[in-house]
Protein backbone atom coordinates (compact mmCIF):
# COMPACT_ATOMS: atom_id res chain seq x y z
CA UNK A 1 0.00 0.00 0.00
CA UNK A 2 1.06 3.52 -0.68
CA UNK A 3 0.52 6.77 0.83
CA UNK A 4 0.14 10.17 -0.01
CA UNK A 5 3.37 12.16 0.65
CA UNK A 6 3.06 15.12 3.20
CA UNK A 7 2.66 18.46 0.85
CA UNK A 8 5.91 20.14 0.92
CA UNK A 9 6.74 23.34 1.61
CA UNK A 10 8.17 26.01 0.45
CA UNK A 11 11.14 26.41 2.32
CA UNK A 12 11.59 30.31 3.89
CA UNK A 13 14.03 32.65 2.55
CA UNK A 14 17.23 33.32 3.37
CA UNK A 15 18.47 36.06 5.91
CA UNK A 16 20.87 37.19 3.19
CA UNK A 17 17.63 36.97 0.52
CA UNK A 18 14.95 38.79 2.77
CA UNK A 19 17.85 41.77 2.91
CA UNK A 20 18.23 41.84 -0.56
CA UNK A 21 14.41 42.07 -1.60
CA UNK A 22 13.90 44.45 1.63
CA UNK A 23 16.82 46.33 0.23
CA UNK A 24 15.79 46.40 -3.53
CA UNK A 25 12.37 47.28 -3.08
CA UNK A 26 13.11 50.36 -0.72
CA UNK A 27 15.68 51.12 -4.02
CA UNK A 28 12.77 50.85 -6.86
CA UNK A 29 10.52 51.87 -5.10
CA UNK A 30 12.40 55.32 -3.86
CA UNK A 31 12.46 54.81 -0.52
CA UNK A 32 15.95 55.03 -0.44
CA UNK A 33 16.37 57.64 -3.21
CA UNK A 34 19.53 57.76 -5.08
CA UNK A 35 22.17 59.54 -3.60
CA UNK A 36 21.06 58.24 -0.05
CA UNK A 37 24.52 56.90 1.82
CA UNK A 38 23.09 53.85 3.87
CA UNK A 39 25.26 51.63 6.27
CA UNK A 40 24.94 48.03 6.84
CA UNK A 41 24.14 48.53 10.60
CA UNK A 42 20.85 50.50 9.34
CA UNK A 43 19.91 47.88 7.04
CA UNK A 44 20.13 44.84 9.19
CA UNK A 45 18.37 46.88 11.91
CA UNK A 46 15.27 46.95 9.39
CA UNK A 47 15.56 43.87 8.24
CA UNK A 48 15.85 41.89 11.68
CA UNK A 49 19.26 40.07 10.57
CA UNK A 50 22.82 40.08 11.14
CA UNK A 51 25.27 42.34 8.75
CA UNK A 52 26.67 39.31 7.23
CA UNK A 53 23.57 38.68 5.14
CA UNK A 54 23.62 42.34 4.54
CA UNK A 55 26.91 42.40 3.21
CA UNK A 56 25.59 39.56 0.61
CA UNK A 57 23.17 41.38 -0.25
CA UNK A 58 24.86 44.81 -1.15
CA UNK A 59 27.21 42.53 -3.13
CA UNK A 60 24.79 41.51 -5.13
CA UNK A 61 22.69 44.72 -5.53
CA UNK A 62 25.80 46.30 -6.82
CA UNK A 63 26.44 43.78 -9.51
CA UNK A 64 23.06 44.80 -10.86
CA UNK A 65 24.00 48.11 -10.98
CA UNK A 66 21.58 49.71 -7.95
CA UNK A 67 24.06 51.18 -5.86
CA UNK A 68 28.24 51.63 -4.92
CA UNK A 69 29.58 49.67 -1.80
CA UNK A 70 32.11 52.39 -0.13
CA UNK A 71 34.42 50.17 2.64
CA UNK A 72 34.03 50.88 5.89
CA UNK A 73 31.53 53.76 5.34
CA UNK A 74 28.43 51.82 3.46
CA UNK A 75 26.42 51.89 0.08
CA UNK A 76 25.45 54.85 -2.03
CA UNK A 77 22.25 54.40 -4.05
CA UNK A 78 23.18 55.51 -7.66
CA UNK A 79 21.08 58.12 -8.97
CA UNK A 80 19.95 57.93 -11.85
CA UNK A 81 21.85 59.48 -14.65
CA UNK A 82 21.53 60.71 -18.02
CA UNK A 83 23.99 58.37 -19.13
CA UNK A 84 22.39 55.26 -17.15
CA UNK A 85 18.50 56.86 -19.22
CA UNK A 86 20.30 56.60 -22.84
CA UNK A 87 21.85 53.21 -22.01
CA UNK A 88 18.80 51.32 -20.69
CA UNK A 89 16.71 52.98 -24.15
CA UNK A 90 19.12 51.44 -26.05
CA UNK A 91 19.02 48.32 -24.23
CA UNK A 92 15.32 48.33 -24.48
CA UNK A 93 15.57 49.01 -28.34
CA UNK A 94 17.49 45.92 -29.07
CA UNK A 95 16.00 43.10 -26.68
CA UNK A 96 12.36 44.68 -27.21
CA UNK A 97 12.34 45.07 -31.16
CA UNK A 98 14.54 41.51 -31.52
CA UNK A 99 11.53 39.90 -29.27
CA UNK A 100 8.97 41.64 -31.12
CA UNK A 101 10.50 40.23 -34.49
CA UNK A 102 10.76 37.07 -33.32
CA UNK A 103 6.41 36.88 -31.98
CA UNK A 104 5.22 37.50 -34.78
CA UNK A 105 4.34 34.66 -36.49
CA UNK A 106 2.79 33.44 -32.92
CA UNK A 107 0.91 36.65 -32.44
CA UNK A 108 -2.59 35.40 -32.18
CA UNK A 109 -1.76 33.74 -28.91
CA UNK A 110 0.31 36.95 -27.60
CA UNK A 111 -2.35 39.36 -28.89
CA UNK A 112 -4.68 37.94 -26.11
CA UNK A 113 -2.12 37.93 -23.43
CA UNK A 114 -1.74 41.44 -24.06
CA UNK A 115 -4.99 42.38 -24.19
CA UNK A 116 -4.93 41.31 -20.50
CA UNK A 117 -2.38 43.12 -19.45
CA UNK A 118 -3.71 46.45 -21.10
CA UNK A 119 -7.22 46.01 -19.52
CA UNK A 120 -5.17 45.37 -16.35
CA UNK A 121 -3.68 48.89 -17.27
CA UNK A 122 -7.01 50.26 -17.64
CA UNK A 123 -8.68 48.99 -15.19
CA UNK A 124 -5.58 50.46 -12.77
CA UNK A 125 -5.30 53.80 -13.85
CA UNK A 126 -8.80 54.60 -13.73
CA UNK A 127 -8.65 53.41 -9.92
CA UNK A 128 -5.73 55.83 -9.22
CA UNK A 129 -3.29 52.68 -8.51
CA UNK A 130 -0.19 53.69 -9.61
CA UNK A 131 1.57 50.74 -8.50
CA UNK A 132 -0.86 47.68 -10.14
CA UNK A 133 -0.78 50.60 -13.32
CA UNK A 134 3.45 49.59 -13.43
CA UNK A 135 3.47 46.43 -12.99
CA UNK A 136 0.88 45.84 -15.13
CA UNK A 137 2.85 47.97 -17.86
CA UNK A 138 6.43 46.39 -16.89
CA UNK A 139 4.35 42.73 -17.59
CA UNK A 140 2.67 43.72 -21.00
CA UNK A 141 6.52 44.19 -22.24
CA UNK A 142 8.29 41.66 -20.67
CA UNK A 143 4.95 39.36 -22.16
CA UNK A 144 6.70 40.33 -25.48
CA UNK A 145 10.02 39.49 -24.48
CA UNK A 146 9.56 36.13 -23.08
CA UNK A 147 7.26 34.81 -25.54
CA UNK A 148 10.61 35.39 -28.18
CA UNK A 149 11.68 32.26 -26.27
CA UNK A 150 15.11 32.84 -25.42
CA UNK A 151 15.61 32.82 -22.06
CA UNK A 152 18.75 34.60 -21.42
CA UNK A 153 17.50 37.48 -23.27
CA UNK A 154 14.31 37.31 -20.73
CA UNK A 155 16.73 36.98 -17.26
CA UNK A 156 18.36 39.99 -19.03
CA UNK A 157 15.43 42.08 -19.64
CA UNK A 158 14.34 41.25 -15.77
CA UNK A 159 17.59 43.19 -14.98
CA UNK A 160 16.81 45.71 -17.02
CA UNK A 161 12.96 46.65 -15.93
CA UNK A 162 13.95 47.27 -12.65
CA UNK A 163 16.19 49.97 -13.95
CA UNK A 164 13.11 51.20 -15.62
CA UNK A 165 11.31 50.96 -12.67
CA UNK A 166 12.86 53.51 -10.69
CA UNK A 167 12.66 55.55 -14.02
CA UNK A 168 9.31 54.63 -14.65
CA UNK A 169 7.81 55.56 -11.29
CA UNK A 170 9.01 59.43 -11.78
CA UNK A 171 7.82 59.40 -15.49
CA UNK A 172 4.30 58.39 -14.06
CA UNK A 173 4.10 60.49 -11.39
CA UNK A 174 5.81 63.76 -13.11
CA UNK A 175 4.59 63.79 -16.12
CA UNK A 176 1.54 65.32 -16.53
CA UNK A 177 -1.12 62.77 -18.71
CA UNK A 178 2.35 60.16 -19.43
CA UNK A 179 -0.31 57.22 -18.47
CA UNK A 180 -2.90 58.38 -20.96
CA UNK A 181 -0.34 58.30 -23.89
CA UNK A 182 1.11 55.25 -22.43
CA UNK A 183 -2.39 53.31 -22.49
CA UNK A 184 -2.59 54.95 -26.28
CA UNK A 185 0.88 53.54 -27.39
CA UNK A 186 -0.32 49.90 -26.30
CA UNK A 187 -3.08 49.18 -27.38
CA UNK A 188 -1.93 50.52 -31.19
CA UNK A 189 0.48 47.77 -30.44
CA UNK A 190 -2.36 45.32 -30.05
CA UNK A 191 -3.85 46.81 -32.64
CA UNK A 192 -1.03 46.49 -35.02
CA UNK A 193 -0.66 42.85 -34.24
CA UNK A 194 -3.74 42.21 -37.26
CA UNK A 195 -1.94 43.53 -39.80
CA UNK A 196 -0.72 40.95 -42.32
CA UNK A 197 2.80 42.31 -42.34
CA UNK A 198 4.81 43.41 -38.76
CA UNK A 199 5.99 46.91 -40.20
CA UNK A 200 2.91 48.60 -37.95
CA UNK A 201 3.55 46.46 -34.86
CA UNK A 202 7.35 47.02 -35.04
CA UNK A 203 7.39 50.46 -35.70
CA UNK A 204 4.85 51.18 -33.26
CA UNK A 205 7.04 49.43 -30.38
CA UNK A 206 10.02 51.60 -31.39
CA UNK A 207 8.04 54.64 -31.47
CA UNK A 208 6.72 53.61 -27.61
CA UNK A 209 10.39 52.88 -26.59
CA UNK A 210 11.38 56.46 -27.93
CA UNK A 211 8.34 58.35 -26.21
CA UNK A 212 9.29 57.33 -23.05
CA UNK A 213 12.41 58.36 -23.73
CA UNK A 214 11.48 61.07 -24.09
CA UNK A 215 9.52 61.77 -20.68
CA UNK A 216 12.52 59.79 -19.02
CA UNK A 217 14.45 62.53 -19.86
CA UNK A 218 11.72 65.55 -19.19
CA UNK A 219 11.69 64.35 -15.98
CA UNK A 220 14.93 63.39 -14.93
Amino acid sequence: MTYPSAPSRAAAPSAAERAYRHLKRAILEQVYPGGLLVSEGEIAEATGVSRTPVREALLRLETEGLLKLYPKRGALIRPVSAGEIADVIEARRLVELHAAERVWPSRAALKADLGRWLAEMRRAHAAGDLTALMAADRAFHATVVEAAGNEILAELYQRLRDRQLRMGEASFRLSPGWADVALTEHAAQLAALDDETPARWLAAVAAHIDNSATVLRTVR
